[in-house]
């Protein structure tokens, strides 16, 4: 099973790509860790945005998608940049999307008896709370 775990911020869509086989939890070498828009007010680069996002997940044959959930209201609310980018991710046709909740990945990562430094994963580390969240994620998959 191969698994992408977003996080949105500002106009990008920052991702990190974990499988889990065997019990082996493996971080492909991606092409770009980020997936970006520069005007989120054309239609035209919003399908842009979606038609990339598509094409990279086809590409390396990732089965589901998991976006840390932002709050809708109050001091560290989501944009509407990241609300328009999550809803362009939740339509791509043949890909399931699942939105994950902050509390949902703490809780995880607290209970989890792996512990895996992130700085030995070889990710950037922008692409930290993507990593948590998929690998939060795959911990409930075990």
């Amino acid at each position: 099973m191969k698994v992408c775990g977003v996080e949105l911020k500002g106009n990008d869509a920052i991702v990190c790509i974990m499988s889990l086989q065997n019990g082996l939890f493996d971080i492909p070498k991606v092409r770009v860790q980020k997936v970006s828009i520069e005007d989120a007010a054309d239609a035209e680069q919003v399908k842009k945005f979606q038609f990339t996002f598509a094409k990279l997940m086809a590409d390396y044959h990732v089965d589901k998608v998991v976006i840390k959930g932002r709050a809708v209201k109050g001091k560290f609310a989501g944009g509407p940049v990241g609300f328009k980018l999550e809803a362009a991710i939740q339509l791509i046709d043949d890909l399931e999307v699942e939105i994950l909740s902050g509390s949902f990945i703490k809780t995880a990562l607290q209970k989890s008896q792996i512990d895996i430094d992130f700085r030995d994963t070889g990710l950037r580390n922008y692409q930290e709370t993507a990593f948590s969240a998929v690998f939060a994620y795959m911990l409930g998959q075990v």
